[in-house]
């Protein structure tokens, strides 16, 4: 918890977190008592309502599903690039209902300031989202092309979050 933080503008730091998401972010959740991370390589970062927001795809069989669908927010930690690569490919081929991830990968938590879902404690760029809005994709809203990453037909919902904090960590 020593490390310094810095309060940056989501759009000022853009280009960092679209470079680093497809290597590999953090995906964090808490519903109630449960906390868990995942590892996701894409996403969108954008302005809707007029506000700034991070679009995050959850596949409907992950046990991250189960957690933010009962949440009202989540948090996105962006490793500074070529960082926590074995944490992320550990926390992206492991499910977490079955085994605690903070433990098995070492990662540490620390409290957010307008979420109940923590950040990860390590350095990079950090997302405070509020959800505003969830929406569930499925074979009729797609091109069909796409119907090739979902032959189970495990679909991804996309939870729009506010950011409504972006900080640094060093």
């Amino acid at each position: 918890m020593g490390s310094k933080v810095i309060t940056v503008e989501p759009f000022d730091v853009a280009g960092e977190i679209l470079r680093q998401l497809p290597k590999g972010t953090f995906l964090t959740v808490k519903s109630r008592q449960h906390l868990n991370t995942m590892t996701m390589g894409w996403g969108t970062l954008g302005m809707v309502w007029s506000r700034p927001v991070f679009v995050a795809p959850v596949r409907c069989s992950r046990y991250t599903f189960k957690l933010i669908e009962q949440a009202p927010d989540f948090t996105v930690s962006i490793p500074r690039e070529n960082e926590f690569r074995k944490e992320l490919a550990y926390c992206g081929s492991h499910s977490g209902k079955a085994i605690d991830k903070f433990a098995e990968c070492g990662l540490r938590t620390r409290e957010a300031s307008c979420t109940d879902t923590p950040l990860l404690d390590i350095p990079g760029i950090h997302l405070e989202c509020r959800t505003l809005l969830r929406g569930t994709m499925g074979p009729d809203l797609m091109h069909p092309e796409l119907s090739t990453f979902y032959q189970d037909e495990d679909y991804h919902t996309y939870y729009y979050g506010e950011i409504v904090r972006c900080i640094r960590t060093t």
